[in-house]
């Protein structure tokens, strides 16, 4: 087991035999090298007829550009498939473990058979495997990694453990997972790379929905920076009144700071932050007083009225 596991941070080359530098389809097998007694591994690839395939459930991949497909199918009529595809026999057939792209791009092409490498790869490893090709070629977009490393994460693995298998450092497997965090809308401005990880990240700061949303339409109508996004969540992360230290509260106390020095007002403030989920001041007293409350963007703005009056 520690050999596997330390194999993956080498590349798919030492989990595989084989794998990541086969000959060419037209090229005959050659003799097995010597091993102990185990499931034997083809020497080289096989023609398997792709309709006896199935994809990869654990393929961490989800996103495939129709455009990019396009373009190697047309390579595959011109030139064939050059490097094969990995399999695991599954029942009568066989299952992905490495090269979908690949395969679905045959079927494009119109052919019938795809050389593949039929490898005894445990279920369990699947994702490892397929995570591992596609970290190495730069294939997966950031959420695409963040649920791989999350799918290795449900497994007990540590975010060390899970840096050492795909060779990458523990603060870029947290900041991937970080991008989970973020509702499903705004992980897909990452998969299509309207926002970059940077700009996420600044959004994780905003943790009011409004002002979330508020700020990635600024990020994407004012084409700002990773810089100038972080200084705007600064910005309205202090709005909610979080992180800005209070005033001191003027002589005769009823500036203001009365909410600050009057507890039941201080508790009415964190109440009312809590129901309307905005910053809320109160200044004066309880006898008379002011009461401001922030918006930002006329969604929110309606949402809050709707809130005050009752209204659905």
């Amino acid at each position: 087991m520690t050999t596997r596991r330390s194999a993956l941070g080498r590349g798919l080359g030492a989990l595989i035999p084989g794998a990541a530098s086969a000959p060419e389809p037209a090229a005959a097998p050659t003799s097995p090298p010597v091993a102990a007694p185990a499931p034997a591994l083809p020497a080289g690839p096989q023609e398997l007829a792709v309709d006896a395939i199935v994809p990869n459930p654990e393929q961490p991949r989800r996103v495939f550009d129709p455009a990019e497909l396009e373009r190697l199918a047309d390579s595959i009529r011109r030139h064939g498939v050059l490097q094969p595809v990995v399999v695991r026999r599954a029942g009568e057939g066989y299952e992905l473990v490495v090269g979908e792209r690949r395969w679905r791009a045959s079927q494009l092409a119109g052919r019938r058979t795809v050389p593949a490498v039929v490898a005894d790869v445990e279920p369990r490893d699947r994702l490892e495997l397929a995570l591992v090709e596609n970290v190495q070629r730069h294939d997966l977009n950031p959420i695409e990694l963040a649920l791989a490393f999350r799918a290795l994460a449900d497994t007990g693995a540590t975010q060390e453990e899970i840096g050492r298998r795909v060779a990458l450092d523990r603060a870029t497997i947290a900041n991937h997972l970080r991008l989970l965090e973020l509702p499903r809308e705004l992980q897909g401005d990452v998969e299509s790379g309207l926002l970059t990880v940077g700009h996420a990240k600044a959004l994780l700061q905003v943790h009011n929905p409004e002002r979330r949303r508020y700020l990635r339409d600024k990020i994407v109508s004012q084409q700002l920076s990773v810089r100038a996004a972080e200084e705007a969540a600064r910005v309205l992360t202090d709005g909610a009144g979080r992180t800005r230290p209070r005033p001191a509260a003027p002589a005769g106390g009823t500036g203001g700071g009365a909410a600050a020095r009057d507890p039941n007002l201080e508790r009415l403030v964190d109440a009312l932050r809590q129901r309307l989920k905005t910053r809320v001041r109160i200044t004066g007293s309880a006898a008379q007083g002011r009461i401001e409350i922030d918006y930002f963007g006329p969604e929110e703005l309606g949402r809050l009225v709707s809130e005050i009056l009752g209204d659905g």
